[in-house]
């Protein structure tokens, strides 16, 4: 009975790793990539060379293909499925009729289940006809290539490429065409929820304009959520979804791992520990926080498979991940606060235990732009944490006394919007002054003391002699100033 039961939960989670599940997604809203196979064909053919090495070009419920006037005969393994015609056939076996793209080439060169130069197999979606004379025998396949699809209505679809290139091997992408725009937009928008513009933008914000106790708390959270769903990606070592049939709707973080999304787990962790936190200590229906959490968590997650960037599994194991953290880590949230803003030491071992999260980190497989973002991960909360300590030490942004909770959300009008808006604008363009001086200062210094070529900063960076150093030093700078040294730049401008 067990075995039974942990054989079907492999089947699933290998039916929810399948790409094609992400490609038909992708097809569904619109999106379809400039490859030279239908993705799903592509897909079938991938997978009969890897688990069965044999051809599998003819595939599908719906397929027929008519050879000299004669149907072929569906058998119970359609990749085990061979086409005779009279003094030429496709063998079942082997590797010479196999081509490297994919693509069966016929004992007379031509190559099927490409445009132009073979047969492709009928669905029942498909619509035309073309016929192919090969060696005197007549194919007959019900198709549709790609190409024809583009060219039914060219002004419906927008030729894109993907918005960031690569960070570690700097490859820009391939094209791919954009049907529908607004979810092109909207998926854009849920999955920049989950990199570095939207938490440089977001966390101030909150600190700046709504509440530090809030923000604090949100920033352990997210520093703990998203250092384990890095390194858990480090040990699984689980490749992204395969392109094709996937369409790379963005490129930056395709040399990653891919299981669990930290997307998926920062799209989880953020909204529902802020509906945790602030409910109760600030006066709002619990529907609204809970809905708008959802709405977010939703968003984010199904854009990392828009992107191509996420298998379904991924993204339901990231999704899990992040609760059963927040179930474990919630509890734990007001001794750990607690502890950073009294304890004497609390300096000395901040430092310290962020700076060996990032060392081991590290050590789980080789480099790549992951080992960084860890590192400007525990740097950021390391150096959120001083600026809290150092705060209460001084007596700077105490927290309300409980007698005035719950807090009432002040009655919008334009001098608070404009107020909250130059604080945003003022803080933003010093936090991106100081990094672009401590990226200047660290990179060329550890460099020197490693003894790391800083002539190719890109290269440089691939070793953790460099990459730690700096983006630990740089963004813990950052976040000690985001709470500590723009408040009283706020204070001193009176705009605190």
């Amino acid at each position: 009975m067990a075995h039974n039961i942990i054989t079907q939960i492999g089947q699933l989670c290998n039916y929810l790793q399948d790409p094609i599940h992400v490609a038909r997604f992708q097809q569904i809203c619109g999106v379809s990539g400039t490859f030279s196979r239908n993705p799903a064909e592509t897909e079938e053919v991938e997978r009969a060379r890897l688990h069965n090495n044999s051809i599998s070009h003819l595939q599908g419920e719906n397929e027929k293909c008519t050879v000299n006037g004669g149907e072929g005969e569906k058998t119970k393994s359609l990749r085990q499925r061979k086409v005779t015609s009279p003094g030429n056939s496709l063998k079942q076996e082997g590797v010479d009729n196999y081509s490297q793209n994919g693509s069966v080439v016929t004992p007379a060169g031509k190559t099927a289940g490409h445009i132009g130069s073979g047969c492709r197999l009928a669905r029942s979606s498909d619509v035309g006809v073309r016929d192919l004379k090969e060696n005197g025998s007549r194919v007959e396949c019900t198709s549709e290539s790609p190409d024809e699809r583009i060219s039914e209505d060219p002004s419906s679809k927008t030729t894109v490429k993907p918005l960031r290139k690569n960070s570690l091997t700097g490859d820009v992408g391939q094209e791919f065409l954009i049907e529908n725009k607004f979810l092109y937009y909207l998926f854009t928008l849920g999955t920049e929820l989950g990199n570095e513009l939207f938490y440089i933008t977001f966390f101030p914000f909150i600190i700046w304009n709504v509440d530090a106790y809030v923000s604090r708390r949100l920033i352990a959270i997210w520093v703990w959520v998203m250092y384990l769903g890095q390194s858990t990606k480090d040990v699984i070592r689980l490749s992204r979804p395969a392109s094709p049939p996937v369409v790379k709707v963005e490129m930056f973080y395709n040399s990653e791992y891919s299981m669990p999304s930290t997307h998926a787990m920062s799209g989880t962790a953020i909204p529902f520990s802020l509906l945790l936190l602030t409910y109760g200590r600030w006066e709002y229906p619990f529907m609204f926080g809970f809905t708008l959490a959802m709405c977010w968590c939703v968003l984010v997650c199904i854009s990392r498979i828009y992107m191509g960037m996420h298998s379904i599994l991924d993204i339901i194991a990231g999704f899990l991940y992040s609760l059963l953290i927040l179930v474990v880590f919630q509890p734990a949230l007001d001794l750990i606060d607690n502890f950073n803003l009294t304890y004497r030491y609390a300096p000395l071992i901040i430092i310290s235990l962020h700076l060996g999260m990032g060392l081991f980190s590290f050590t789980l497989d080789t480099w790549s732009t992951s080992r960084g973002d860890t590192a400007q991960i525990l740097g950021t909360g390391a150096g959120v944490a001083l600026a809290s300590h150092l705060n209460h030490y001084l007596g700077v942004m105490p927290d309300p006394p409980l007698d005035q909770l719950p807090l009432s959300p002040p009655a919008l009008n334009a001098a608070l919007l404009a107020v909250a808006m130059l604080r945003m604008c003022l803080g933003v363009l010093v936090l991106l002054a100081i990094r672009a001086l401590m990226k200047a200062i660290t990179i060329p210094l550890a460099c020197r003391i490693s003894g790391i070529p800083s002539g190719d900063v890109r290269k440089a960076r691939q070793h953790m002699e460099v990459e730690l150093p700096y983006r630990y030093i740089v963004y813990s700078t950052v976040g000690f100033s985001t709470l500590f040294l723009v408040p009283q730049l706020f204070t001193y401008l009176q705009l605190s």
